[in-house]
């Protein structure tokens, strides 16, 4: 049941208007929010308040998916979870999820949910740590730079762009996928979230805030279709 809530929501989000308009708030139930997922452990799962409106924005001004910009703050046990095909996990430092929570996200990406998680800096190695809680028998495995996810909308030929320098090492982005499908998908030694935030908090140039955003939007996009993994 809660598999076919996440499909009608999804659906509805992508089959609108082409004249998108954003919106500070909407009462359109198909309205996407990308809703920030909370976790314990210690890290700073709150970072980067800028950057969820600012995609939010760019979103609804260069796609054709409704947006709802409202701050959503979520945990993986809480009842309106389901309400919320995209969740958004960033960072640094330590994340720890309870078993009760393990489970519920588990049930929440094999029922058609998407999960993104950003490394700010320093979190690698616990978020890896937690996905092999949520699916032992699974791996995070390096996509291709031909997967779809770095083609569209917008092209990316050499994978994630480089928005944050932190250890100098080039970026990956690691994904798990669910019977075929990509239900995870986590950005290594990029940080595309810095380049969503506002000018001022870390004055990255025009053209790295743009290609974070243009990646977040291919994220998003993707996890909206579902799109299976490449052959």
């Amino acid at each position: 049941m809660k598999k076919y809530l996440l499909i009608l929501i999804i659906l509805a989000a992508l089959f609108v208007d082409g004249d998108a308009q954003f919106r500070l708030s909407s009462p359109d139930p198909s309205a996407l929010t990308v809703a920030r997922l909370r976790y314990g452990g210690g890290g700073d799962w709150y970072w980067g308040r800028s950057a969820l409106p600012n995609l939010h924005k760019f979103l609804a001004e260069n796609t054709n998916i409704t947006v709802a910009d409202i701050e959503v703050n979520i945990q993986p046990t809480d009842p309106e979870l389901y309400s919320y095909p995209f969740l958004f996990l960033t960072g640094h430092g330590n994340i720890t999820f309870t078993d009760k929570e393990v489970a519920a996200l588990r049930e929440y990406l094999t029922s058609g949910g998407f999960l993104f998680a950003n490394d700010s800096y320093g979190m690698a190695t616990a978020f890896r740590r937690e996905m092999k809680k949520v699916f032992p028998e699974k791996e995070l495995a390096e996509l291709p730079f031909s997967h779809e996810i770095y083609r569209s909308p917008y092209k990316f030929p050499n994978g994630l762009p480089k928005i944050h320098e932190h250890d100098k090492k080039p970026t990956q982005g690691f994904g798990i996928f669910w019977e075929d499908e990509l239900v995870v998908f986590f950005a290594y030694e990029s940080d595309i979230g810095d380049g969503w935030e506002d000018y001022e908090v870390h004055k990255d140039p025009p053209e790295k805030r743009q290609a974070a955003l243009k990646m977040g939007a291919n994220i998003i996009t993707y996890a909206m279709t579902k799109k299976g993994k490449d052959d």
